[in-house]
């Protein structure tokens, strides 16, 4: 009931533009927090704080290493090719992750790309079943440019395989604005190398649970 108390105020009235939640050089404001509302989009924001957790959390022993992208990286790159993501990766060694976490933004829909550096695939997960082959693509030119600049080394692109989740093997949304909720659920099931078990039903639940877990800047 305190935490129901908690997420009622956080929805409630007051500055916007007030400051709820602040980390990994992060600010999280009233109206970021209100975009986890029922039925309204999550912005960057909520989504590069929630991955910002999953990464703290994966410090603990029996998690598997985690890098998080931000939401900003995939644009980027597109836009304007490795080099103006190289430095992104400023004192982290991706090669030495057991996973990496791509959030992307396709102008009105998040999906989430997912490296497993140890099994060597790329896989796509959309709550719309669509699929992202290219996207896919454009992530392993990445790594082996990647490879090259920091290791020296060329990966074998054959080595590694590509996927797009079918509607079949992970849940689907069922309305138009929960597609941000799954990728941060998505992430969190990936993370921590579990079975991805939840559907649209869940939603409500976890957008309540996130402002928590924002606010308190903790995973329950």
């Amino acid at each position: 009931q305190a935490m129901e108390r908690e997420i009622s105020a956080a929805f409630g009235k007051g500055e916007p533009g007030e400051i709820l939640s602040s980390a990994f050089k992060l600010k999280v404001t009233r109206e970021d927090i209100c975009t986890l509302q029922q039925l309204c989009w999550l912005n960057d924001e909520v989504i590069n704080f929630y991955m910002n957790l999953l990464v703290e959390r994966s410090k603990k022993e029996g998690y598997p290493a985690l890098h998080a992208f931000s939401t900003f990286f995939y644009p980027k790159l597109c836009s304007g090719g490795y080099k103006a993501v190289r430095r992104w990766t400023r004192g982290v060694d991706l090669f030495k992750q057991d996973l990496i976490l791509v959030p992307i933004h396709l102008r009105v829909h998040w999906t989430l790309l997912v490296i497993d550096v140890r099994k060597k695939t790329i896989k796509y997960f959309d709550s719309l079943g669509q699929k992202g082959d290219n996207i896919c693509k454009t992530l392993l030119q990445y790594l082996q440019e990647e490879s090259r600049e920091k290791r020296n080394l060329e990966l074998t692109a054959s080595e590694w395989t590509l996927r797009s989740l079918s509607p079949e093997e992970i849940p689907q949304q069922t309305n138009g604005s929960d597609c941000g909720v799954f990728v941060c659920k998505f992430a969190d099931s990936i993370s921590r190398d579990k079975p991805i078990t939840f559907t649209q039903e869940h939603m409500p639940y976890f957008r309540r649970k996130m402002v928590w877990e924002i606010i308190h800047q903790q995973l329950l």
